[in-house]
């Protein structure tokens, strides 16, 4: 290929990733508000239920979500009674969120569903397409994380 049509494919490329990205979100975020949660919430509270408390400070990094956005998101949880703020016993600068017993129960609830919707929403491909997909979009992932600009 020459130049010009490699530039031309990586476009291509480009394209085709974001708005099937985009497909996909767009379908798992009316599953959320169909649940009263935005997409955000519905990570913090995903990631609480499934890996325990967490360090407030952490959850951002393990989201992809900026640290200063984590205090609203945790305040909105914590008023729907879903979640709640626990202090450090040994370090009182950390704060930890946990799940409530009422947060386990709704994503007990809700989660099964998620799956179910990601399933579907996953099914125009083959069980090996998508280990295909995983792993060449994990290569491409993990070879940008190299460049430098």
């Amino acid at each position: 290929m020459t130049e010009a049509t490699d530039y031309k494919q990586s476009l291509k490329l480009f394209i085709v990733l974001s708005r099937a990205y985009k497909a996909i979100n767009e379908s798992s975020n009316q599953f959320f508000q169909a649940k009263g949660l935005n997409p955000t919430e519905f990570a913090v509270l995903e990631l609480l239920y499934h890996k325990g408390r967490q360090p407030l400070q952490k959850i951002g990094g393990k989201i992809l979500l900026a640290s200063g956005s984590i205090t609203y998101v945790v305040d909105k949880l914590e008023k729907k009674g879903l979640i709640r703020r626990i202090a450090s016993p040994k370090d009182r600068r950390v704060t930890y969120a946990e799940t409530t017993d009422e947060g386990n129960r709704f994503m007990a609830e809700i989660f099964p569903d998620h799956e179910k919707n990601l399933h579907e929403l996953m099914a125009a491909l083959s069980d090996e397409e998508q280990q295909q997909a995983i792993e060449l979009l994990k290569k491409l992932g993990l070879s940008i994380k190299d460049l430098s600009y």
